[in-house]
């Protein structure tokens, strides 16, 4: 920091150092060359542990008086994400944990597409690393059966999408075996006893996948919880969460019906120029059928993805953004799943590891049109999340550790990314009729998103009055909403029942962005400046849009 440290940049970087130590997947997450031979602890007890801790830490914040307006902003953040994580456990969503694609279910397993792999050392921390995944599942196991205990256990239709992503892993290509054998230092060869453990601690590493899965299926699934629904004050805590502020719900769900018919307009007009009188229906089969749009392979997909995100930055670099040089390097990856998720990974502290897109890219699917998909390299890169998330990682000049590596906020991040996507419209980037119908594809989706998730966890009237949203009435929304894959679909909408207030966060998160920067504007008048505005903004870091809020309007 160039800024002189004050007694709260103390504290902050006091509690990077404790999470550094609690969770080696954070470490490895940030960059931090510890506990890459371990995996975080799971247990009850390490969870209660992990409260006390934050519990601790808050009061420590909060009795701490700021030295500056950059000390504001972090005890506003620090304070806000402290206080809601304390209430969540409270509330003991822990002895539930379960969805599609962000639980410890995952979680476990997740952390080692981004676990160092260039040297013999990291391959012997590997080895350690898979061995120590039997111990995370039994911790893991024991939550779900604290939960199971207190009659508060996940949906069964989580339970069953668990168990198949679970035994995808036990399969003789499945992701250990394969991780191992193709075990392969940058440079030179590994030992063969080393490769010789690799394979055993792959075996062990499945083994404890299969304990998951026969836990999952012996005993979570019996005591599985038939209401999807999380319920009106679980969801409000969640939405907290997600936003970093919290909001009317049954206003955002009003909200939420206006935007997606907004959406849809749009899209009937510029379906209009793909083809004149066309419906949105029609102009999609007219892109689809068009050869010039069509990528065969993931390895055409991953070059064409490169080539598109380089030229973005090179074209936003010094004119509409300051984009420092750690920051133009981007890598676009085939993730090793096969899971449909699309997601980024952030850069390490010293950027030794550069910010990374990953495709999971579902078995069987062998065909990607680019005019859904330009937006989708925006939105996981540049001026989108590679932007967001990599700036502040660079500003160490301004920001203490926390701010930098461990805070994050959905509504936030994927608020700014849905926002920058309307601003490459804008700035020009989407002038092809199909690329921009493609944006509004995604567009419509997080509009539907907020309808459904609101709409199921709060138990609102279908938008029919026949009944309660169900998750058959959700499927067909969604299908009726979003072109893509019917796989795609049902993946999404199950993500959606299993993970509640996160895929709103999208969209409320836009709306948010959008309103603080029209009353930053109005208050400039003449003085305001766009990219001023949006690099202002940017140097705060992942702050709960409260919190930003705060810092720029006051």
């Amino acid at each position: 920091m160039s800024r002189e440290q004050s007694k709260l940049d103390v504290l902050a970087e006091e509690w990077v150092k404790k999470l550094v130590e609690l969770s080696p997947d954070f470490a490895t997450y940030a960059g931090f060359k510890v506990g890459e031979d371990r995996l975080e602890d799971t247990s009850p007890e390490a969870g209660a542990e992990y409260n006390r801790l934050e519990k601790e830490m808050l009061a420590k914040v909060e009795a701490t008086e700021v030295a500056d307006e950059v000390d504001n902003v972090t005890k506003m953040a620090m304070t806000s994400t402290l206080k809601l994580s304390n209430e969540i456990y409270e509330a003991g969503l822990w002895k539930r944990d379960l969805n599609p694609i962000a639980s410890t279910a995952q979680g476990i397993r997740d952390i080692f597409d981004i676990s160092p792999t260039a040297t013999v050392e990291n391959w012997e921390n590997l080895a350690k690393r898979m061995r120590a995944v039997d111990g995370a599942v039994e911790g893991y196991i024991a939550c779900l059966r604290e939960g199971i205990k207190a009659n508060d256990t996940p949906a069964v239709r989580q339970i069953k999408i668990a168990i198949e992503q679970a035994e995808q892993l036990l399969t003789p290509d499945g992701f250990f075996r394969k991780f191992a054998a193709n075990a392969k230092p940058t440079e030179g060869e590994l030992p063969d006893s080393l490769k010789k453990e690799l394979i055993e601690a792959a075996e062990a590493a499945t083994a404890g996948y299969g304990k998951m899965a026969s836990f999952f299926k012996e005993e979570l699934l019996p005591a599985g919880n038939s209401e999807d629904a999380i319920g009106r004050e679980r969801y409000a805590l969640l939405s907290a969460r997600f936003l970093g502020k919290r909001v009317d719900l049954d206003e955002t769900y009003e909200w939420g019906r206006e935007e997606l018919e907004r959406v849809i307009a749009e899209q009937k007009k510029v379906a209009n120029e793909i083809k004149a009188g066309a419906t949105v229906e029609e102009a999609i089969k007219v892109l689809d059928e068009d050869p010039k749009r069509k990528l065969r392979g993931t390895d055409e997909l991953q070059r064409w993805m490169q080539k598109l995100s380089d030229a973005a930055i090179e074209k936003l670099s010094g004119t509409h953004f300051d984009i420092a040089p750690e920051l133009k390097n981007l890598e676009r990856m085939i993730a090793p799943t096969q899971h449909g998720g699309i997601y980024y990974t952030s850069p390490t502290d010293d950027f030794s590891r550069p910010g990374r897109m990953w495709w999971s890219v579902p078995v069987g699917v062998t065909e990607f049109n680019t005019w859904r998909e330009t937006t989708t390299v925006y939105h996981e890169g540049v001026p989108c999340h590679h932007l967001q998330i990599g700036q502040k990682v660079y500003n160490k000049k301004d920001l203490n550790s926390w701010r930098r590596l461990a805070s994050w906020s959905s509504g936030h991040g994927e608020g700014w990314a849905l926002y920058a996507e309307r601003l490459m419209q804008e700035l020009g980037f989407l002038d092809d009729p199909g690329d921009r119908l493609g944006m509004l594809d995604g567009q419509r989706m997080r509009a539907a998103r907020v309808v459904l998730d609101l709409g199921v966890h709060l138990g609102k009237q279908n938008l029919e009055g026949t009944g309660k949203w169900d998750f058959d009435y959700a499927l067909a929304f969604m299908r009726k909403n979003v072109n893509m894959s019917d796989q795609f679909v049902n993946f999404e909408v199950h993500r959606y029942f299993g993970w509640p207030g996160q895929a709103p966060s999208y969209k409320i998160g836009q709306r948010i962005w959008e309103q603080i920067r029209d009353e930053y504007k109005l208050r400039q008048g003449e003085n305001f400046n766009i990219k001023e505005f949006h690099m202002k903004a940017l140097n705060l870091g992942s702050i709960g849009l409260d919190t930003l809020e705060k810092a720029l309007l006051g």
